[in-house]
């Protein structure tokens, strides 16, 4: 079948193994290995009206391991993969293998709410709860047109809405009622979630984490939990302008361009030289029963030859990856084990998600088919790419 002709939205590559949308290629293979775009005919069966989504109208994606969200103009949420269904007046979605929590926007009076659903196989029924925000007088249903719906020439928009917050300086807590206020002075504007950690970026570019700390992921030098958000003193001074989560490791993107990254290095997450790849990844089955995303579903072998202090395991405090040509950042995003980012200059990708890799590579289809990437969405094993052509 001959690949559709698309010069402006969504590519897709990396792991597809539960049927989710990913590229416009059909068939039993489990994953793309390059680029491709993003076709999503086949979702909406015995809706026909809504079967065809055009990948223009795809303004964000949100990737779990098992299934993929796609938000859309029209503020449709079409869910693809292991979870399948549509949810309507959607603003945002956090996807994750138990839960999916989406931010619905208000109707006819009513306030926005955000919504706990299970992730079964076909969603339908009622959510599990509901919160209601009574104060977000933007995100009345008819918000979403103009530039707040897609602006930026056509392109997404990345609001870091999520993970959803019920209310400004209030953060997600596993007990109800799910949220407690932050220390007044701390000002957040973003935050993200890792497997076992969170991150939050504050109103002055500072960064802060907690969770558990055990592979480096939180950056403050020791491997132990933290159980409320500490500044990240290794960042104080230095102005962020975001931060991204992965499954055990994390970054941050300074207002200058600069990437700062750290945690696990198992499959050369960081960019820094993984002993896993020199070693050809010689891996042995780890406990059943785990998930396979997971670091105890593997077990590295016994140590060969080599001197293990060129190698980094684990990176405890954030580390400046140069990237090639000494390009500036403009976007970053985590997978569980892969990172991936826009640079300011060409619109490139420092990733490569054909084998396992310790140095930033380019994807080099963006560039030789003279696509601009705008935005970059990585899933635990795939990543989302937004491209336009002709922009320089």
């Amino acid at each position: 079948m001959d690949r559709p002709l698309v010069r402006s939205g969504w590519f897709g590559f990396g792991f597809r193994g539960f049927g989710q949308a990913l590229g416009s290629e059909r068939g039993p293979r489990s994953s793309l290995h390059e680029p491709e775009p993003l076709v999503l005919e086949d979702i909406g069966e015995g809706e026909p009206e809504k079967a065809r989504v055009a990948v223009t109208d795809v303004l964000y994606v949100r990737p779990s391991w098992s299934f993929t969200g796609f938000l859309t103009r029209d503020r449709h949420l079409v869910l693809s993969g292991s979870v399948n269904g549509q949810l309507s007046r959607c603003r945002d979605l956090l996807a994750s293998e138990q839960h999916l929590l989406v931010l619905r926007l208000a109707v006819e009076g009513t306030p926005a709410e955000v919504q706990a659903w299970a992730a079964a196989p076909e969603l339908q029924g009622e959510p599990l709860w509901t919160q209601p925000i009574m104060h977000q007088g933007d995100w009345e249903e008819d918000s979403g047109s103009g530039d707040q719906a897609g602006g930026h020439g056509g392109g997404p928009l990345d609001p870091a809405l999520l993970p959803l917050v019920p209310d400004p300086g209030w953060y997600v807590s596993p007990k109800q009622p799910f949220s407690q206020p932050l220390s007044p002075e701390l000002k957040a504007q973003q935050l993200v979630l890792g497997a076992e950690h969170a991150l939050l970026l504050g109103g002055m570019g500072q960064v802060y984490t907690w969770g558990t700390g055990r592979l480096g992921q939180l950056g403050h030098g020791a491997l132990e939990a933290e159980l409320e958000p500490r500044l990240l003193e290794a960042l104080q001074g230095l102005a962020m302008a975001q931060v991204a989560a992965g499954g055990w490791h994390s970054l941050s993107v300074s207002e200058a361009g600069d990437l700062y990254i750290w945690g696990w290095n198992e499959s050369g997450q960081l960019g820094l030289p993984s002993r896993a790849i020199t070693e050809r990844e010689k891996m042995v089955a780890g406990a059943s029963g785990l998930c396979s995303c997971s670091p105890e579903a593997k077990i590295p072998a016994k140590d060969g030859d080599g001197d293990p202090a060129q190698f980094i395991s684990i990176q405890p405090f954030p580390a400046l990856l140069d990237l090639p040509s000494g390009s500036e950042v403009s976007k970053a995003s985590c997978g569980s084990r892969h990172t991936a980012v826009v640079t300011r200059k060409y619109g490139q990708l420092g990733h490569k998600n054909t084998a396992s890799l310790d140095q930033p590579q380019l994807v080099h289809y963006f560039t030789d088919n003279l696509l601009h990437v705008e935005a970059v969405t990585c899933g635990p094993w795939n990543t989302y790419v937004y491209a336009v052509e002709g922009k320089t």
